[in-house]
């Protein structure tokens, strides 16, 4: 009887495991890769439970360090308790037929911090032996941003370079390729001696046939991208050639923007002191004249232009009249224009003040008055030299007719411009 029983307790322990190793928690594959910001499913199915038996379904991801504790995204328990924890609220959603044992993760939106390992986990309350659970790992691939090309080090004759690229950005990190091309955009084998390693391409001793259009290539599972780079190698002394010819064309430059300064400058001062001398009424230049910039005569009528002494001396030249008839007619005609000159002087003054108010601003009163004074002074001199004249005169005409009014035999001549008497 206790060997029956021994036999049918080691059927039972053995039926028990058979049913206990049924049970069987699976995730398909290993590793889901998935592009950034795109959904991604992660199926996990099970053995389905005895009807009526209740089941507790969870999904958890790896910490972000080793000593933090698992992350929590979804859990289940029955058909009205799932709940979706705080850090995947609105991106993560369990998909489930229990019945059939289906209990899938799906992301949403998925980023670079989604990489890493996740486990589902299936336990039917009350059983403490069935609890299992299977994991995969999920990767979020990002294309290769376009990368960045330079050329490092002198592209001089007989020089070393390195011409790198470098994407900011790639999961899984990106792979580099170069490619040469002639001038004429034919492709080429790199240089001899040109060694090229994670993204980097070294040319040793360049000359100028390692010239030309050099392309890289950045690439990962998603796609590609790409940067180029123009190598242009020149001999040392052309570089240095070019660096004083570009020093020399900006120093003519800036001196010939230098001199177009001061000559307008000049000019400007110029243009400046001949409206100022204009609008006083002065000549140019030189001595005092008695006519003003248009050529009139000065509003001054105790002066005498040259033309007026020249025809005095002209006249005391010629035989002096000795009538006094004739005198007496000349000295009418010189009144008459006298007073005739004087109401052009009188007009033309007016005149000239007139536009002397108009044009003088107060800044200017300062030269005005130092131009005043020179004037005066030439006008000083030219009273001077007018009464010298005048001294002269009146000595030559006393002593010449001091003669001939002595001598009454001969008659009065008649003045060539006396107007003839009208005929009866």
């Amino acid at each position: 009887m206790a060997g029956t029983l021994g036999i049918f307790g080691i059927c039972l322990l053995f039926a028990g495991v058979h049913l206990t190793s049924g049970f069987t928690v699976n995730i398909p594959d290993k590793v889901y890769k998935i592009a950034r910001g795109d959904n991604v499913t992660v199926p996990c199915t099970f053995t389905p439970p005895a009807a009526g038996s209740s089941v507790l379904v969870s999904w958890t991801a790896a910490a972000d360090a080793a000593d933090d504790p698992e992350v929590s995204i979804v859990s289940y328990f029955g058909p009205s308790q799932i709940t979706v924890y705080k850090k995947y609220k609105g991106r993560a959603n369990l998909q489930h037929d229990i019945p059939k044992g289906i209990a899938n993760l799906q992301l949403q939106r998925v980023t670079s911090a989604d990489t890493r390992v996740y486990e589902c986990k299936v336990e039917i309350p009350g059983d403490e032996e069935g609890s299992l659970s299977d994991t995969a790992s999920v990767v979020v691939l990002v294309a290769p941003s376009t990368p960045i090309c330079n050329i490092v080090g002198a592209a001089e004759y007989f020089k070393d370079i390195q011409l790198t690229c470098r994407s900011e950005e790639g999961t899984p990190a990106p792979v580099y390729k170069w490619q040469s091309y002639h001038v004429n955009n034919i492709p080429r084998p790199m240089p001899l001696k040109a060694t090229e390693q994670n993204g980097v391409l070294s040319l040793v001793n360049i000359t100028k046939e390692t010239s030309g259009y050099y392309i890289c290539t950045s690439t990962n599972e998603i796609r590609s991208a790409k940067c180029n780079v123009t190598l242009a190698v020149m001999p040392p002394s052309l570089t240095l050639g070019t660096t004083g010819t570009a020093a020399i064309i900006a120093v003519v430059l800036a001196v010939a923007l230098l001199v177009g300064i001061v000559v307008c400058c000049c000019y400007c001062r110029r243009r400046k002191e001949k409206n100022e001398e204009y609008a006083m009424g002065t000549p140019e230049g030189g001595e005092f004249t008695d006519k003003d910039p248009e050529g009139r005569e000065d509003g001054h009528d105790e002066h005498v232009n040259y033309e007026e002494e020249q025809s005095v001396k002209s006249a005391d030249r010629r035989e002096p009249q000795d009538d006094r008839s004739e005198r007496s007619y000349d000295r009418r005609n010189d009144n008459d224009d006298r007073r005739d000159r004087d109401d052009r002087y009188a007009d033309r003054r007016d005149d000239r003040s007139e536009r002397r108010d108009r044009d003088v601003r107060d800044d200017r009163d300062d030269r005005y008055d130092d131009r005043r004074d020179r004037y005066d002074d030439r006008r000083d001199r030219y009273d001077d030299r007018r009464d010298r004249y005048d001294d002269r005169r009146d000595r030559y005409d006393s002593d010449r007719y001091s003669d001939r009014y002595d001598s009454r035999d001969r008659p009065p001549s008649v003045p060539p411009n006396k107007p003839k008497e009208p005929r009866n």
